[in-house]
Order: structure tokens, then C-alpha cells, then sequence
């Protein structure tokens, strides 16, 4: 099992610690669907984002999504790994109610007006309006398990407790019971990720959770009008030729929701920097290559499209980039550390094991990668250089001012490689770095430049223990 790990609030004061005080103040239970439904109203009403740090879904998925869960739908959340599929599950969880009451020491978290399990139901009868309430916060009202294949029933249902049998009640109580994950997401949200991958079998037993309702364990029928909100995931190759979701069990799931890649560069640019944790700092240029270096990667024909590239893939070559930039700034001890095109050179040969290539491609892997690496930064500096005429610098370079960059080679001396021109003004507007900022930022913008004039009108550039030189 696998649970948000956030800090849960303490409870506030306020609120009422016993069934007769839940009663005065005037609390009802709602079903967990209406719960999301509410507050997703609420939100779509007041203009608040409901999907916080969900990027590029705006206008395709989360539409969809948010029809299906007004509609009160357990959901299939399908796309190629990396799409931010469980991501957008755990979202989900923002739209529960912040506290919600439950019996305190209930294994289910049921609601103190609306007891299922048959002890909570004694206990209820027994104590009356002093039946003792807790509080429980959404964060803990989400629950994950990834699907494999080993996945037991008793795992996602529940099983009989040997303990409590020995302990001296009879096999047939239904509070020998140890309850799976699916009975204790009662009134909460939980997430099976990667669905195909659970054994048909084990499929089988959460038909009855989905429709009726209830669970079955070894062999007799316990009754729990379980309340939970169903969500999960699938990748489409997984969904038709490695596993299956079962025929009965897709037809419980009252919807279908299609996730994708980001389908801008700017939108994988605003995922790439919210979720890397990098070391050093990055550029928008830089990550503009990266993006665009992941979405030629999508469209290459040596690639298996099959698995997909991940967004993950973007986020870690932006880490790579930016610890080949700390890395270069202890070499060299320059100061702030600031990732260069020169850091690109690393990734390709660092993540090429995250990605799965097409037959024939052996030992090409590297190469193919680099020749889109240039691709890409070819078609950025293109983007950003529009409309300016590069040639001084040309001239400069070719009139015999020499540039060598490297890891070894700090941002000042590529600077001072270059005669003072206007023109390496502008090139640094364009890349958003500002007169005073430090040598290494305004040496990444004067190599973005130098590089893509090797790339389009063949500036020489030789490449030599770690260096690249260009000149005539």
C-alpha cells in the first residue's frame, strides 16, 4: 500500500467529540462521490483551479475528468507512462471535505451516524450519543496500491484474521475479518495504479466492491455498504496486449479519461520546472531544448512508441544538465553555478537506459540521441534568434577570436574570447539574461548562439577533451 505521505493536521478544537454533539450541530453524512461533487462546484463556481499543479490538461482531460466525477464515476485513467495519471489521482483528493467525522477507533473511518461494521454497529447501540468522534483529515482519506501480479484477494478485500480466530471466536464471525485496502478507502478515495497488470482473478473480486457494494470473504457474504470513490490507472499497451481489465470490471467503471503528453513545448517547460529539483540553476532556453529534445524523441521512429517517453525523461535530463553545471562550477570554482549548452553534452549518454529503442537500433543508441539533442537546440535558438542577423558574430570568429567551452573553461574566458559587439547584446536579451548578471549566464546565451551557428552554417568546432572550439 502506498499513502501521501503529508503532515496531517491537528484537528481544530471546535469540533464535536461525540454523536450527540455531531447530532446538535446539525451534521448529515454524504456519500463521498457527493462530497467531490460538492466541492467541485463549489470551486468551478468561485473560479479556483481545482487541480492544482496539473499542467497541460486544461482544455482535454480535466474537462472530462470533471464530468465524470459530477456524474458520480468511478474512473479508468488511461495514457503511456509518465502522462501524470496517479498525479491527477491524488488531486483528487483536494476536493473531500478538509474533516470529516468518524468513530473513533474504527477501522473503516465510518461515519458516527452511519455505522457498518458489526462492531461499530454494538458499539453504537451500546453507547448512544456518547459514541466517541474523530476527525479525520483528507490527506488520510487516500489510498494507493499499485497492481502486480502477486496481488493477493485477501490484499484488496480481506481475509480471515487467524489471530482473532485463535483468540477464541468462531470462523463464521464476521469480526475474524481482516479488511483489505478497498473496505478501509470506505468514504475516502483510493487508486489502483497500473490495473491490467492484477491477475483476472483478483479482478474478479472487486466486481461485487464496484456494483453492490459489497465484500465476499472465504466464502460467505458480509454485507458493507461501502462508500468509495474508485480510480485507476492503465497504459494502453498494458490495457490490450500485456494484461487486461476484464470485461465486467471495465463496464463497473462508469468512465474513460485519456491522458496525453504535454502537447506544448511551454507546457512541458512549466512541468520540467515544477517538478526537477535541480542543483543548479537552469535556464528557460536550456529547459526550451530539453522540451523540445523529449518531444522530437516522441516523434522518432527509432524510439519504441509503444512504451513512450516519459515526462519524467525531460525532468531528469534537466537534473543531469544542472549537476553537470554544480559539478563544472566545483571544478572551476565559478560561482553561481549556472548550466551551460555545454552541460547538454551529458545527458544522452546518462538516461538513454530510460528509454526503449526498436530493434535494429543497438549500439546506435547514443548517437541517435545526440543528433536530436542538436535538433533540438537548432530549433530553439531558431525560435529565439528569429528576425536577428547573427553575422557579426560570425565575422568575429571567423576573423580568428577563437571560443573554447568545456567543462573546465569558466564562463568569463568565453567572454573574453569575443570582441565587444551589440550584437552579443541582443543575443542576451532574447535568452532573458540582463546586463550584470553573472559571466555564466551570459556565456549559456553566447553559447546557445555559437552552437546553433555550428549547427546551420557550419562554424567549425572541433571537439577534444571535453572542449568544443569554434572558429574558422
Amino acid at each position: 500500500m502506498t499513502v501521501v505521505n503529508t503532515p496531517v493536521p491537528t484537528p481544530p478544537p471546535h469540533l464535536p467529540r461525540t454523536v450527540g454533539a455531531l447530532r446538535a450541530a446539525g451534521h448529515t453524512p454524504r456519500g463521498v462521490k457527493d462530497e467531490v461533487r460538492a466541492n467541485l462546484l463549489d470551486a468551478l463556481r468561485a473560479g479556483r483551479d481545482p487541480w492544482p499543479g496539473i499542467v497541460g490538461f486544461g482544455q482535454t482531460v480535466l474537462p472530462q475528468l470533471e464530468r465524470a466525477l459530477l456524474a458520480g464515476h468511478d474512473v479508468v485513467l488511461l495514457g503511456e507512462r509518465g502522462q501524470g495519471k496517479t498525479r491527477l489521482a491524488r488531486t483528487i483528493t483536494g476536493l473531500l471535505d478538509e474533516w470529516t467525522p468518524v468513530i473513533e477507533g474504527s477501522e473503516l473511518g465510518e461515519h458516527p451516524l452511519a455505522p457498518i461494521t458489526p462492531r461499530s454497529l454494538r458499539l453504537a447501540a451500546e453507547l448512544g450519543d456518547d459514541l466517541p468522534v474523530a476527525w479525520r483529515h483528507r490527506s488520510a482519506r487516500y489510498t494507493e496500491k499499485l497492481a502486480t501480479p502477486d496481488t493477493a484477494v485477501g490484499d484488496l478485500i480481506g481475509d480471515v484474521d487467524p489471530v482473532k480466530v485463535a483468540q477464541g471466536r468462531a470462523l463464521g464471525d464476521p469480526e475474524t475479518i481482516h479488511f483489505g485496502l478497498v473496505p478501509r478507502a470506505h468514504r475516502g478515495v483510493i487508486t489502483i495504479n497500473e490495473l491490467p497488470d492484477l491477475a483476472e482473478r483478483i479482478q474478479v473480486a472487486l466486481l461485487n466492491v464496484m456494483e453492490e457494494r459489497d465484500i465476499q470473504v472465504r466464502g460467505y457474504t458480509l454485507r458493507l455498504p461501502l462508500d468509495v470513490l474508485l480510480i485507476a490507472t492503465a497504459n494502453p499497451e498494458d490495457y490490450t496486449n500485456r494484461g487486461r481489465i476484464i470485461t465486467p470490471l471495465k463496464d463497473r467503471f462508469g468512465a474513460e479519461v485519456r491522458t496525453h503528453y504535454p502537447r506544448g513545448v511551454q507546457a512541458e517547460v512549466d512541468v520540467v520546472r515544477q517538478e526537477a529539483e535541480l542543483v543548479a540553476e537552469v535556464g528557460d532556453p536550456l529547459l526550451e531544448v530539453l522540451a523540445r529534445f523529449v518531444r522530437n524523441l516522441r516523434e522518432s521512429s527509432a524510439i519504441d512508441q509503444r512504451s513512450g517517453v516519459s515526462a519524467r525523461f525531460a525532468v531528469a535530463a534537466a537534473e543531469t544538465a544542472a549537476a553537470a553545471a554544480l559539478r563544472r562550477s566545483a571544478l572551476i570554482g565559478e560561482e553561481p553555478a549556472v548550466a551551460r549548452p555545454i552541460d547538454l553534452e551529458a545527458v544522452p549518454a546518462v538516461l538513454r537506459g530510460k528509454l526503449e529503442f526498436e530493434s535494429g537500433e543497438e549500439g546506435r543508441e547514443v548517437e541517435h540521441l545526440e543528433h536530436l539533442l542538436r535538433r533540438a537546440v537548432a530549433e530553439t535558438a531558431r525560435d529565439r534568434f528569429a528576425g536577428l542577423d547573427l553575422g557579426p558574430l560570425v565575422d568575429a570568429v571567423v576573423d580568428g577570436h577563437l571560443v573554447a567551452t568545456g567543462e573546465r573553461v569558466p564562463g568569463s574566458e568565453v567572454l573574453a574570447a569575443l570582441p565587444e559587439l551589440p550584437l552579443l547584446h541582443e543575443v542576451a536579451a532574447r535568452l532573458d539574461v540582463r546586463a550584470g548578471d553573472p559571466p555564466g549566464r551570459i556565456a549559456a546565451a553566447v553559447e546557445l548562439a555559437l552552437e546553433y551557428l555550428y549547427l546551420t552554417r557550419k562554424l567549425a568546432k572541433d571537439s577534444a577533451d571535453g572542449e568544443a572550439v569554434y572558429g574558422p
